[in-house]
This record gives structure tokens, sequence and C-alpha cells, in this order.
């Protein structure tokens, strides 16, 4: 059992005892109590220090309110100050207005590690605490304190309980707020535990791996500010050298597109057992997705190496050769996939591209053909067949009109859009950009274009045309939705919606029912990820 699935159990087992009242209570200090009272000197001190607050800040809001507020955090950061102790370190409150700037306490051995505390009054199964994003960047966890006793000037004695903590590389979040109540939170007597895991972690290459994943995820995901790798949190309870543990996780994090969690994972499988062909696979996937085609080469060949008659690798080996623009060595990929299975589609359709971009037309032609044959379902190769007899017999057409007139704009951007269909986007992008020489106006290539930039991934010079495109035809809705599909690529949540708005306007003025939908779809996705809960459990 997982150190996770574990505190969720125990966490279970917690939020039925509390209904009862047949709780942990311990006051010694340092050591774990699910509960904590609250009373006579003690809370005096916290109440003399809140009116000090309420006071210096009484021009913010009302005296009262201040108060409040102040007194429900400190009675939360009571219970955590006595349950950890000499572990953490409190942040002075004097040093900044309003108080700590999102941190509470930092681990006391290394300050970067920061913990912020939420105090709450209601009902166990109504009660929510929330986190900003803010606070989510700022510390590797969250603690939740619930409070018993309304919060007021006169109460004498509180009773509070230890409702839980989240690590924030558990929580998903890109702007705004999200909030989340009892049952989603692990189990407090982990706390102590996770962090001097965190604390042991914090200097090794592994959790700098961790804090890295972020960076550079490859497909648009909810954001985790620290991480997105909930998956390789520190391991209490599963051995090292589980190599099945570790194929498992890795599993996990492909399925959910944390590739670079998952290259993790595989690679400390492959250190129990070099000799397994399909981690070898998967991890190449891993890196295929996070664009790396060297590595992902290298994996497949392995792969290949253990397993000559590994037929999808030899399949994804030729993709990723593809991608570097190795057309010839990706066809013999390909070839050697369907000399194993002569019976999957996907190997013909890719041959087929492959030939196509080394201009033999004619060989595409009969791939897509076999793989339609295969599989006749596949509506994207009778497409591509239908393209390729297309270029093969009009490409000829449209360069001979280049050669009557080479300032026929309208063959440069026919021309392109052959090519674009095609696949070959490069292409593409020097016709367009030659029709666009000849017209700067020509909207339908700058917005073709952008769609050929788009396709390789040339984010900045996609929107650029897109932009431009729009500049000439600020009702050229499409324009705004593609850009914001690539906005919704970069993270760029805001711009995303607002570019969806505008496509969407546009399309209800046009009576564009269909694409109406959609952009609205995208738009209420969006706005659910910005304004509920995103925790990735």
């Amino acid at each position: 059992m997982d150190w996770i699935t574990l505190l969720r159990s125990l966490q279970s087992d917690f939020i039925k005892r509390l209904t009862t009242g047949c709780l942990l209570h311990c006051q010694i200090e340092g050591q774990y109590s699910e509960l904590t009272i609250i009373s006579g000197e003690r809370l005096k001190i916290l109440r003399q220090f809140c009116w000090q607050m309420a006071e210096k800040y009484k021009r913010v809001s009302p005296v009262r309110d201040v108060f409040i507020s102040y007194l429900k955090g400190k009675l939360g950061e009571e219970v955590v100050k006595e349950r950890l102790a000499d572990l953490i370190t409190e942040v002075d409150y004097e040093k900044r207005f309003g108080g700590d700037g999102k941190i509470d306490f930092t681990l006391t051995s290394n300050p970067s590690v920061g913990i912020e505390v939420k105090s709450r009054h209601g009902n166990i199964d109504k009660v929510r605490w929330s986190v900003s994003s803010e606070e989510v960047a700022k510390n590797a966890v969250i603690v939740c304190i619930l409070i018993q006793e309304e919060v007021s000037e006169a109460q004498s004695e509180y009773h509070l309980f230890l409702a839980g903590f989240l690590p924030t590389r558990m929580i998903k979040l890109k702007t705004g707020r999200i909030s989340f109540g009892i049952e989603q939170l692990l189990y407090g007597g982990g706390l102590w535990c996770y962090l001097e895991q965190c604390q042991s972690s914090i200097n090794s290459s592994f959790f700098r791996q961790e804090i890295a994943i972020n960076q550079d995820e490859f497909q648009p995901q909810a954001l985790s500010i620290l991480s997105t790798n909930q998956l390789t949190e520190p391991s209490f309870y599963v051995g090292e050298n589980n190599r099945f543990y570790y194929l498992h996780l890795g599993d996990e994090c492909l399925k959910k597109a944390q590739y670079e969690a998952a290259i993790t994972n595989y690679t400390r499988a492959l250190q129990l057992n070099y000799n397994d062909t399909d981690v070898y696979y998967k991890r190449g996937l891993a890196y295929y997705y996070l664009g790396d085609y060297e590595k992902a080469i290298a994996d497949y060949s392995q792969a290949i190496k253990l397993n000559l008659k590994d037929a999808k690798s030899y399949n994804k080996r030729g993709l990723a050769r593809y991608q570097l623009g190795n057309y010839q060595e990706a066809i013999e990929d390909y070839t050697q996939a369907i000399m194993i299975n002569p019976h999957v589609a996907i190997a013909y359709k890719n041959r087929a591209e492959a030939r196509s971009s080394l201009g033999d037309n004619q060989g595409a032609i009969e791939d897509y053909t076999q793989a339609i044959k295969i599989d006749p379902q596949y509506a994207n190769t009778h497409k591509n067949r239908d393209i390729a007899r297309y270029f093969l017999g009009y490409q000829q057409g449209f360069t001979q009109t280049i050669k009557i007139n080479s300032h026929d704009a309208d063959a440069y951007k026919n021309r392109a859009n052959a090519r674009s269909d095609l696949g070959d986007y490069i292409g593409a992008i020097e016709d367009y950009t030659q029709a666009i020489r000849i017209n700067p106006n020509y909207v339908d290539a700058y917005y073709n274009r952008g769609n050929a930039n788009y396709e390789l991934g040339n984010f900045d010079e996609a929107i650029d045309d897109y932009t431009q495109t729009i500049k000439i035809n600020p009702n050229y809705a499409d324009a705004y939705y593609n850009r914001g599909s690539i906005y919704l690529e970069m993270k760029d949540q805001q711009g995303a919606i607002e570019d969806f708005q505008k496509a969407a306007d546009i399309y209800r003025r046009e009576g564009n029912l269909e694409a109406l939908k959609d952009a609205r779809a995208i738009i209420l996705d969006l706005e659910i990820e910005e304004s509920l809960d995103i925790l990735n459990f």
C-alpha cells in the first residue's frame, strides 16, 4: 500500500471518529494529537495579540472583523506549533503589512520550505478550506484546522481539530483559488513524517527533478504550482527496491501526461531490471511526447535490441526519426514493423506520410490505400490518400502557373495549401510567405501560415500570423479560436478565454451554431477549472 492510500484510509477513519468524539488527545508538545484545547492564559495572550493587530489595521477593516480574522488564524497556528514544535519556525508577523506574506511557518532547518495554516469553523460535512495560487506557490504544505466553537470575543475555550493536510504538489491550480473539504485531506498524523521527508529530499537530485517537472510540460494540463508530480512524493511505506512500484508510478504519470515524472520512475525501474523491453518502450514514449526524439530513439533501439520482433518499437522509432526529418530511416523502420505484422493500418499510414515527405506520392497513395483496406474506418487516411492524389495531379499545375506569372499570389497560396494538406508545412510556409510578399493584405495566407506554424509547434510565429489575420479582418472567428488554442497550450488561460469568447461572439453573429457550441464548451471548461476544486486525487 502506498503512503497516500494509507493516509486517506486513516483520514476516513478519523472523520468517522470525529463525529463521535473518540479522538486522540495528547498534551505533550511535539507529539501528535487530533484534538488541541486552548483556554486560560494561553488564550488570553492570543487575544491580546489579535487586538493589537485589530488596532493596527482598523483603517483597513472594522476592528471586530480584524480581531476575529486574526484570532481564527492564530488558533490554528497554535495547534501546528504545539504539534510540530522545533521542526518549524514561525514567520514574524511584524515584518510586513497584513502579516505573514502567505507563509505561516518554515522548516527550522530549511526556511525555503513554507507551511500555510488554514483555520475554519463549521459543520464537518460542509466546512471548506480554500487556498490561492500564491499560497500554493509559496508553501510545501497546507495544514487545515477545524475549530469546534464559533470564534468570538467572549469564547473562553476552543476545541481545535487537526483536520488534515495537503502537499501543494497535489494541488493543480492555474489562477485564482480552489476549495476542498475534510474528506479530500490527508490524515494529519502523517504531517511530521512528510515534512521530514521533504527536508531529507530537499538537496537530492530527485527532489530537484520533481520541482522542475512543471516547467516543461508538453501538453496543456492544469498547472500545479510546485509540481505536477503527485506520484513521486517521498516514499514512506514502500521499499526503494520495489521495481513494480516504480513501474506503476511511471504508468500513472504517463497516463496523466506527466512525462518527466514518468521518465524518473521508469529509469528507477530500469535500474532494478535493465532488460525490461516494455519499460524502454514506455520511457521512449515519454521522451517522444516531450519532444526529445534522440533519447526516444535510443530507448526504442534498446527495446528492439532486446526483442527483434517488437513491431511497436519499430513503428515508434520511425515516428521519432520522422520528426527529426530522417524520412528514409523512418520508412525503413515502418517497413520492418509491417514485415513483422502486416495487419496494422497505422504503420502503412505512417510510411505513407514519410514517402510523401520524400516526394514519393505514388508510394504514399499505395500505402494509404492499404491502410484503408485494413481499417475502412480510417477516415484520416481517406483524406490523406485524396490529398496525395490531388497533390500528385495538380502540384505541377500550380508550379506551371507560378512559372508563367511569378506574381500570382493565389498560385503560391494554392500550392501552399496542397503542401500543408500533405504535411509539408515547411514548404507550405515558404509559399504562404511568398504570397504575402506579393499581397501584404492576403488574409487567408496569414491565417493558413498560422495553421502551418501551429502544426510545427512554432507558437510565437503562429500567434503573430493569427494576430495579423485579425488586424486585417477583425471578424475572422477561426483566427481567434486557433490563437486561443495556442494560448491554452502556453498556459495563458486568461488570453485563451478572451480569444475563445471573441470567436464565440462572431460564430453567434454568423449563425455558425456548431462552432459556437464548441467554443462555449471550451470557455465553460476553462471557467470551471479556474473556479472549482482541481485536486489530482
